[in-house]
């Protein structure tokens, strides 16, 4: 079993920046693809960027190219999301995920934290 505990959400000014982090556990990552969703009230939940775990190849919606980065530390086993130059539109609950195939839809990703709230004010 693969347990996924997010951290680093909070209240924040359009403009500002975050840096969430996934802390991982159990199984090993090796074969998986790790990936951040968000989800706003009222709306599905949405594929924000995912990293390959051996690999480290990334892939982002199209609406935070350039404003938000994936990474991670094997050495830590931690998922980063480093988000800059946020916008109210980016307010969500944000879930971090593992699966074995990486497309971006959650219903290939098998493991979730259980969330982080990220509030931009304007």
């Amino acid at each position: 079993q693969v347990r996924l505990v997010e951290s680093g959400g909070g209240l924040v000014q359009a403009g500002d920046s975050l840096r969430l982090s996934c802390l991982t556990s159990g199984r090993t990552l090796s074969r998986y693809t790790m990936g951040w969703f968000r989800q706003a009230p009222g709306k599905e939940r949405e594929f924000v960027a995912s990293i390959t775990w051996s690999s480290g190849w990334t892939y982002y919606r199209d609406s935070v190219k350039g404003r938000f980065t994936i990474s991670r530390d094997k050495a830590k086993n931690t998922v980063y999301l480093q988000m800059n130059s946020l916008k109210p539109e980016d307010t969500a609950v944000y879930y971090c995920a593992a699966g074995g195939r990486g497309r971006p839809y959650p219903d290939d990703y098998d493991y979730w934290g259980q969330g982080t709230q990220v509030t931009v004010s304007s």
